[in-house]
């Protein structure tokens, strides 16, 4: 898959960088029109990485960030890169793609194209289920198991969001995928912000409903 964009925020500061990330996190309504443009966040001492699906996104998280950098104050050095599935490496976000990945990133943008109208037609999932893997080659084994047993998931980088109806699905599915990920493997359960905000529950991926073990 091909579909990977990672915006690398600087920040020189550790505590501009937590408190950045936390803004981003409460911005997401503000960024995602539908459970697949969902925005992937992690924080390493003075950076912060935000992985999405599309460059579209990413440039709109930078506008954010950006605007976000002004009002505090604070100096910012973002830097876009694309992930190149044959190289395996994070690459310049205008390095094109070898003609073989192109037609497989086409092909995978019609079914993200397709997932995307299918949960826009329903809401947001109240919870989810974030794994993060060792590495990217992990994420998408997950991936393409989760999709061939139906799972609806959204794929960033090495990170996997799985939708839950509600936080008992949630941890039902994150212990068995704490069986079933590599030994390195992060998995946690969360509210997802959308769900925190909104006044009514969704129930997208009723799916989850009878999983456990």
């Amino acid at each position: 898959m091909s579909d990977d964009w990672r915006l690398r925020i600087e920040l020189h500061h550790a505590g501009a960088a937590a408190e950045l990330t936390e803004l981003l996190d409460q911005s997401e309504d503000d960024l995602e029109t539908s459970y697949h443009d969902r925005v992937a966040l992690s924080r390493d001492g003075t950076q912060v990485f935000a992985y999405t699906g599309t460059r579209e996104l990413a440039e709109r998280v930078e506008e954010l960030i950006r605007s976000l950098a002004s009002a505090h104050d604070w100096e910012v050095e973002p830097e876009l890169k694309h992930w190149h599935p044959t190289a395996e490496e994070w690459e310049d976000a205008d390095k094109p793609l070898p003609a073989g990945d192109a037609a497989s990133a086409a092909e995978h943008a019609e079914l993200i194209a397709r997932e995307r109208a299918e949960v826009a037609a329903h809401g947001y999932p109240e919870f989810e289920v974030r794994v993060e893997l060792p590495s990217h080659r992990d994420a998408v084994q997950l991936v393409t198991r989760l999709r061939e047993e139906g799972l609806p998931n959204v794929h960033r980088w090495k990170y996997v969001l799985v939708g839950a109806t509600d936080e008992d699905s949630a941890a039902a599915l994150a212990q068995r995928l704490r069986g079933e990920a590599p030994a390195a493997s992060t998995v946690t359960v969360e509210g997802t912000w959308k769900a925190v905000r909104a006044e009514q529950p969704f129930n997208p991926f009723s799916v989850f409903g009878g999983m456990a073990g």
